[in-house]
């Protein structure tokens, strides 16, 4: 099961995605800036959002029994861990009996939680996450420990910067699950094709990170969301 994926990068001008960002600066200024950012439009999303937040928690209790979130571990910045917060989208107690990635017909997947993951409010949550300083609003998808366990030293540069609610990434494999309910083993297809290609995204966007970078990032999330609801094709071309 257990894959190099540092074997699997693509090239790009003659040389890989993780080459080219063997040394890369990200400036304290963008830094600085960024986590302003993601204090002030975390808090008034929370504060808008506020009546979205509420329907959704209802509904998730009528729905089924258990919590209205779920929290899983995730590795963060420097590798420290911390918990991640979603809507709970499972029947309770189904989070810890299968993968930690999930397939389109998941049967663990409740109807609320069906119509979360669809439009994505499922992850609303982790602007709780951003205020407290674990998440930015851009940056590469936090993963299980299990998977970071593969990640070789190069792939390890994602890890100084704060995990994020969308990326690169995220917009590429935006219905992710769609994918891997067509694998013959989805745990398998995430490790050696997804992953790997999940990585290099990543890698790409440490080689600019900005505020300017970051809304793009955030506004090509919700229009390939849109598109993919239209029923376009899921995978969205990084250009």
């Amino acid at each position: 099961m257990q894959s190099d994926l540092s074997s699997q990068s693509t090239e790009k001008n003659g040389k890989t995605a993780v080459d080219a960002v063997a040394v890369f600066d990200i400036k304290p200024y963008n830094l600085f800036v960024k986590r302003a950012f993601d204090i002030i439009a975390s808090f008034f999303g929370l504060v808008v959002l506020s009546p979205v937040l509420l329907l959704t928690a209802l509904m998730i209790q009528l729905d089924s029994r258990g919590p209205v979130f779920f929290r899983q571990t995730r590795i963060g910045r420097g590798g420290k861990m911390f918990k991640i917060c979603k809507f709970r989208t499972m029947a309770y107690g189904g989070n810890g009996t299968g993968l930690p990635i999930t397939a389109l017909g998941d049967t663990r997947i409740t109807r609320a939680g069906r119509f979360l993951r669809k439009y994505k409010l499922d992850e609303l949550p982790q602007l709780f996450n951003v205020l407290r300083g674990e998440m930015s609003f851009v940056g590469p998808r936090p993963e299980v420990e299990k998977y970071v366990a593969l990640y070789n030293d190069f792939q390890k540069k994602i890890l100084t910067v704060k995990p994020g609610i969308t990326d690169y990434a995220s917009i590429s494999y935006i219905d992710e699950s769609a994918l891997l309910a067509d694998a013959q083993s989805p745990e398998e297809t995430y490790i050696n094709d997804i992953l790997p290609r999940k990585i290099e995204l990543n890698m790409e966007y440490l080689t600019h990170v900005s505020l300017l970078k970051d809304i793009e990032i955030i506004f090509r999330t919700i229009f390939s969301i849109v598109k993919v609801k239209k029923g376009e094709p899921p995978w969205v071309k990084i250009q």
